[in-house]
């Protein structure tokens, strides 16, 4: 019976919202439409989908679908804002051997379909497209609202995005000779600004900077091929029920010296576990 409450006790924690600041209840009143809720993915239909799209790269090309063009005109709306954000980093590994080993037209199709797909899934999950950075894919999550469902919402995100490598877009390679894909994730919470590099307000370049940025990336640049790390800021937010499935990162050697914003102390990371 007391596990049974503490269960309940964390439901209800959990739908618990975090206060606002000023520049949250600023940004209240601009056009954020964001799901209140967990977002529900059906995992086969995401994976027939980007089968579907996969083959028609393979066959003839692979087609923009404008993934980043919302996120412009979103950043664009609330340019010097300060933001509540989920930040996701996603990485092709192994992309140097690639690139000595596969003609440059087999590439291409390959780093296409990856970063397409990853796009493709972040948009499924409510998030945005930031950009794509060499063989990586940039996606943050608006969580003013609600920062713990958006939480829940981005590590099954990041989950849904090994899933349909595995089953959806590696099944179709191994048809056509081409290796395996394997990513690197990595996520982290907090507030970043939005810049504007220039005076032109519809053409000068847009961009997200603050520490979950930074911090992201570098959780991203450690992680194994095929794991899922997230930051302490975003532990804290998940429904204790995900919590589960993480466990704590113990670092050899100080390789990890990064420090948490709000205590000092060496800022914690946690491993996805299937």
């Amino acid at each position: 019976m007391a596990e049974n409450d503490n269960d309940n006790q964390g439901k209800q924690n959990h739908q618990e919202t975090t206060p606002k600041d000023d520049s949250a209840r600023k940004l209240s009143g601009m056009s954020i439409r964001r799901n209140d809720q967990q977002k529900v993915v059906d995992p086969e239909t995401l994976i027939k989908e980007t089968q579907t799209r996969v083959w028609g790269a393979l066959k003839k090309g692979y087609e923009y679908v404008g993934s980043i063009d919302e996120s412009d005109k979103f950043l664009r709306q609330h340019v010097f804002s300060k933001i509540d954000m989920m930040v996701l980093y996603v990485d092709l590994v192994g992309s140097t051997a690639m690139m000595l080993e596969l003609p440059e037209e087999k590439l291409a199709i390959i780093i296409s379909s990856f970063a397409q797909e990853m796009a493709a899934v972040i948009k499924q999950f409510d998030g945005y497209v930031l950009k794509f950075v060499g063989d990586a894919a940039i996606g943050y999550f608006i969580a003013e609202k609600s920062q713990l469902r958006i939480a829940d919402n981005v590590v099954n995100c990041a989950k849904s995005m090994i899933a349909v490598i595995k089953k959806g877009i590696n099944p179709i390679l191994n048809q056509y000779d081409y290796p395996d894909l394997m990513v690197k994730i990595g996520i982290d919470f907090g507030k970043n600004i939005i810049v504007r590099y220039g005076a032109n307000a519809e053409k000068s370049y847009v961009d997200l900077i603050g520490p979950p940025m930074n911090i992201a990336a570098k959780i991203q640049s450690f992680a194994k091929s095929d794991q899922i790390l997230i930051g302490d800021d975003v532990y804290t937010r998940l429904h204790p029920s995900i919590q589960k499935s993480f466990t704590a990162v113990r670092w050899e050697n100080d390789e990890w010296n990064y420090r948490s914003r709000v205590t000092g102390k060496i800022y914690q990371v946690y491993e996805y576990k299937n």
